[in-house]
């Protein structure tokens, strides 16, 4: 099977900025249906190997390269979702399986969950890399998103704000953690992402002076700077 990639572009935005790529883009996309009052919060927990080789892949540049995580949305325990996220060239594709419960509090245990009969064939496939490479729990990434999305070109554009890290992997799903903010008060990261093509009223409306492109990864970031310090914490 062909694995698709999709375009991915990252700008860091100040608070005004912001504000007007907002008011922008509710004039010209439809957000996203799952969002409530126009956002949504994303928690991921993202797994390394002991050698942390994500961390030091992200920080060198590796080409391609892969990360795992498992996220929630809103706090919610339902869905669960284990996704593994490949940048080849400077472009993404994500592949993702659903988690139970029970195998998501393994995996917050530091342990991989048994391979059963009937599992999804992409979490099968995940679980034995992870389980390859020793893998386990480094950083929790949370964040606010406000989503909007054009089906012509598949177009998904993103203001994510309120970036913050926590360890505390042992509260994962509860409402309230200790996080620690990784960016200055009132910055976003702007992502804009596409199959085959982009608008050109749409790449118009992105522009404004003095917005900063940038290969900006949460991830890295919140390991970098984590509430531990550094990426061996």
């Amino acid at each position: 099977m062909k694995t698709e990639f999709r375009h991915e572009y990252k700008y860091l935005c100040s608070r005004e900025q912001t504000a007007v790529l907002e008011s922008r883009l509710q004039k010209l996309l439809r957000p996203d249906p799952h969002a409530r009052d126009g956002r949504y919060q994303i928690r991921s927990l993202y797994f390394d190997t002991p050698d942390n080789d994500c961390f030091y892949e992200n920080e060198n540049g590796t080409d391609p390269r892969a990360k795992y995580r498992m996220r929630i949305y809103n706090c919610k325990a339902s869905p669960i979702t284990l996704e593994r996220k490949l940048k080849c060239r400077g472009m993404t594709h994500k592949d993702a399986g659903p988690l139970t419960m029970e195998q998501a509090e393994a995996l917050l245990a530091g342990k991989i969950p048994a391979l059963t009969a009937g599992m999804d064939p992409m979490l099968r496939r995940m679980l034995t890399d992870m389980r390859l490479k020793a893998m386990r729990p480094t950083v929790i990434v949370q964040y606010e998103r406000t989503p909007f999305i054009y089906g012509a070109g598949n177009v998904r554009i993103t203001l994510d704000g309120q970036i913050e890290s926590s360890r505390a992997f042992a509260r994962f799903f509860r409402r309230e953690i200790p996080l620690r903010p990784v960016l200055p008060e009132g910055r976003a990261v702007l992502e804009v992402k596409w199959d085959q093509f982009l608008p050109s009223y749409i790449y118009d409306s992105l522009q404004l002076e003095g917005m900063e492109w940038t290969s900006f990864s949460k991830y890295y970031v919140c390991r970098k700077y984590n509430v531990n310090g550094g990426a061996k914490a």
